[in-house]
């Protein structure tokens, strides 16, 4: 299977070469990118290694609000800042349908939680509600989880968790609101039957939609959750 997916990206990038998405140059190491626009990537520097926020260099971590007031997860990681190019490949999936960008993503995000995370025994990507999905007509979160989870060989999960109310979109509120807007908005349809799972989303605000998942998890009896995101804001 292996040689016979070898031939098939062979054959592939062939056909169609991989291209830059930022400034159409052509692409490395099978990346729709080229080396110069993926060395201006927004790379994570030091971050709180339980919720994920940004710190200054040398600080301790935990920080100071996680250890007072601890997440429902055990550890929260981004591959990268939440800033330009890599907003404009997330919101060229999520808006623009340039499904290319999930296949970036995902391989990029593979790349950094290789080195610096400890593999789960299963990857849940945040569900979307059906009435979002049918609107946009696909989750941009799987999008990138299915590249992800192929490329790190950890499985994906996708059904084991639904969203099962609708919610105003958390852009849109503060933190405190995020936090209510979301509560109770996801049941477990299965058991998932594993101890160290890995939640992912395109991108972390506030850690409310992951925090909420994770309870929902907790309860099911995963022992460990990790937050995992492309993004953090």
């Amino acid at each position: 299977m292996k040689i016979e997916n070898g031939w098939l990206n062979i054959i592939q990038n062939w056909i169609y070469p991989p291209t830059c998405l930022l400034c159409g140059d052509d692409g490395q190491r099978r990346l729709d990118l080229c080396g110069a626009c993926e060395r201006q990537l927004p790379r994570t520097g030091t971050a709180c290694l339980r919720c994920g926020e940004a710190l200054p260099e040398g600080a301790p971590s935990p920080c100071g609000r996680c250890l007072r007031h601890p997440p429902p997860f055990d550890s929260c990681r981004a591959a990268f800042r939440y800033e330009e190019p890599i907003r404009h490949l997330i919101h060229g999936l999520k808006f623009g349908h340039r499904h290319a960008c999930a296949r970036t993503l995902g391989e990029l995000a593979a790349a950094h939680f290789r080195t610096h995370a400890e593999l789960p025994e299963l990857i849940v990507p945040v569900p979307l509600h059906a009435s979002r999905y049918r609107e946009r007509g696909f989750n941009q979160s799987l999008e990138i989880a299915r590249h992800l989870s192929r490329n790190l060989q950890v499985p994906l999960e996708f059904r084991a968790l639904t969203r099962n109310r609708t919610t105003r979109p958390q852009a849109e509120l503060s933190a405190e609101e995020r936090r209510k807007n979301i509560r109770g908005a996801f049941r477990m349809e299965r058991a998932v039957n594993v101890r160290h799972v890995a939640i992912f989303d395109d991108v972390v605000t506030t850690g409310a939609t992951a925090g909420e998942l994770a309870r929902t998890l907790r309860a099911a009896g995963v022992e460990r959750i990790d937050v995992w995101a492309v993004a953090r804001a």
